[in-house]
């Protein structure tokens, strides 16, 4: 059974940085990508970025390119997500999830193509 186990959330003021951690953990499959899934209170799941372990290739949204960096550690399925400059906006539960297949894959486009979703972790920005 895929377990994905994020950390890292937690408040910070406007301006700010946090990292968030992700480690999934039972995939059986070689070809996965990772990603970050948001949801602020009355608002539709926003895809943040994702990392695909396949080709490396990597996606962002356009509310956190420039701010926000992912990178991977390959052989334990791990992801980080570093986030910088950080609003009021960017307040929600991240989700991390993965997508895996028997072919070679990329990030999805859409937030309901991954396979897995985790708990999530609470990003609170506020002064």
């Amino acid at each position: 059974q895929v377990q994905l186990v994020e950390s890292g959330g937690g408040a910070v003021q406007p301006g700010g940085s946090l990292i968030l951690s992700c480690t999934c953990a039972g995939l059986s499959l070689q070809n996965y990508a990772i990603g970050w899934i948001r949801q602020a209170p009355g608002k539709e799941p926003e895809g943040v970025s994702c990392i695909s372990f396949s080709d490396g290739s990597i996606r962002y949204g356009d509310s956190v390119r420039g701010r926000f960096t992912i990178s991977k550690e390959d052989g334990k399925a791990r992801v980080y997500l570093i986030m910088n400059y950080l609003e009021p906006e960017d307040t929600a539960v991240y989700h991390c999830a993965v997508k895996w297949d028997i072919k070679a894959v990329v990030c999805p486009a859409f937030v309901n193509d991954y396979s897995h979703r985790g708990r999530g972790t609470q990003v609170t920005v506020s002064s």
